[in-house]
């Protein structure tokens, strides 16, 4: 059973006013706040898993830096981002998506699969992430 409270006219609940706009606002900004501090989080974890892997491959901190600014474009560094349009998926936006499963069958849901297959393809491809960043600001994908 649920009990329902009526506001009867004369008491204090009655006399109480709504709470306004401004007054709600606190709450969500909050919520918010607290979603952006997850996202940017979870985007420094991926970045320092992606820059132990680089210096593995390429020498030097310049390697790196285009490789940050490639997938900051692409993805955000969030694992689970998805091109609605193109079907494009994780932090180095494979497509098809299914390509990254020769790294790990868990390329869906972990970040370090993805870097490890996207360095790869962009060894692969470019030789390094800063021609890989170069083709991208041509291009605007690569």
């Amino acid at each position: 059973m649920v009990a329902l409270a009526v506001a009867v006219p004369g008491t204090a609940a009655a006399a109480a006013p709504l709470p306004t706009d401004s007054e709600r606002r606190p709450v969500a900004k909050a919520a918010v706040y607290k979603r952006h501090r997850h996202h940017v989080m979870r985007a420094q974890r991926n970045k320092k898993i992606a820059r132990k892997l680089v210096r593995r491959h390429w020498a030097g901190g310049r390697q790196y830096r285009c490789l940050d600014r490639l997938w900051t474009s692409e993805s955000g560094w969030n694992h689970r981002a998805r091109n609605p349009r193109s079907g494009a998926y994780g932090i180095p936006q494979a497509l098809p998506a299914g390509k990254m499963a020769r790294s790990g069958n868990d390329w869906r849901t972990n970040p370090r699969t993805q870097i490890r297959w996207g360095l790869r393809y962009v060894k692969s491809r470019y030789r390094t992430p800063c021609r890989a960043w170069a083709f991208w600001r041509e291009h605007r994908w690569y």
